[in-house]
């Protein structure tokens, strides 16, 4: 198949290799005119693996049109906030037959709706069972090195979902299809406002014990608002669910965990904020995440003390203590969840 993937960033690079591994005619687009000369003259993007020689058969371009044209399947491996940008750029070079495959994990930065009601509304109703999106525990920097990764094609339409699974599984890359596309794209977009707590924790000095606690807390309400939305209790417990979270809050290599790791180190996210440029998706996620479950009134204590640091000054340590001395009480079996 002829594939393009939008976005030549760790995530987009590491995407490309695997399709062109799996014998595909595969076109990475970069804005970059030098990550373009890099990746076609030396087979390297040198600025997110510049150790790694990837398969030779992956060509670049900073042309869009040349990427999306008569491709079969577009991947789309931007930041949650340029998915809009991106899809208006592509328009034009889609056809009815597309596979459109969502690679981000967020809200939509101008709506705040899951990022596959963004597509569907700006592709049109022709695209819907075009449409799927990769979700799971993934890092680019182990999938560019060929290790051995797990995760979810995910979409409304189960012959779209069962195309792309195909497209992308090899002996190192394995795809399981989900067709509940409200729960896997809730669960992914607040594992990274958990990733961020979590993070908060170890760089505030505390151990293995209290992040166990605050991923297993966080899972109670990413299940907790994902069932309010909509989504399947068992979604929650596999590899969109849990398994991402696991990897996100516990991975050197996730941005939302090492964000966390700063702001407690500083015990003070605005210094951080200050600093920071690149994209931490759970820092826009934690704020729709925390207006949207106060306006359902749903009891989110994470994520109500993660949001007061993160946008109202609150010291890291002073959140953590007060979710320490809320009032006692029993823990609920998974049973008992509900919105």
């Amino acid at each position: 198949m002829k594939c393009a993937v939008i976005g030549a960033g760790s995530w987009g690079t590491a995407l490309a290799q695997c399709l062109a591994d799996n014998g595909n005619e595969t076109l990475l687009y970069a804005r970059s005119a030098e990550t373009v000369r890099s990746i076609n003259e030396s087979h390297i993007n040198g600025r997110y693996f510049p150790n790694v020689v990837l398969n030779k058969t992956v060509k670049a371009t900073d042309d869009v049109e040349a990427a999306a044209k008569g491709a079969d399947a577009v991947v789309l491996a931007v930041p949650s906030k340029s998915i809009d940008d991106a899809l208006a750029v592509l328009k034009p070079y889609l056809s009815s037959e597309t596979y459109v495959i969502n690679a981000a994990k967020g809200f939509d930065w101008q709506t705040n709706r899951p990022l596959t009601e963004t597509i569907e509304e700006s592709l049109g109703e022709g695209f819907r069972d075009r449409i799927v999106s990769l979700l799971g525990p993934s890092h680019a920097e182990e999938v560019v090195l060929r290790q051995i990764t797990t995760i979810c094609s995910v979409a409304k339409c189960e012959s779209a979902a069962r195309a792309v699974q195909r497209l992308f599984s090899n002996g190192y890359f394995r795809l399981y299809v989900l067709l509940d596309v409200i729960g896997a794209e809730y669960s992914a977009a607040m594992k990274n406002a958990i990733a961020i707590a979590s993070g908060i924790a170890v760089g505030c000095g505390y151990g293995d014990n209290a992040k166990a606690a605050l991923v297993t807390r966080g899972l109670r309400e990413i299940v907790r608002y994902g069932l309010e939305k909509g989504g399947k209790k068992d979604t929650f417990f596999g590899l969109a669910g849990v398994g991402d979270l696991i990897v996100t809050c516990f991975s050197p290599h996730s941005r939302n965990y090492q964000a966390g790791l700063k702001i407690g180190a500083y015990d003070d996210a605005a210094r951080f904020l200050a600093e920071n440029d690149k994209t931490v998706e759970g820092i826009n996620a934690c704020k729709v995440i925390y207006e949207d479950t106060r306006a359902l009134g749903l009891d989110m204590p994470i994520i109500e003390e993660l949001y007061k640091v993160l946008f109202l000054g609150e010291k890291p340590s002073a959140g953590i203590a007060i979710l320490m001395n809320r009032p006692l009480k029993k823990e609920e079996l998974v049973s008992e969840i509900r919105a």
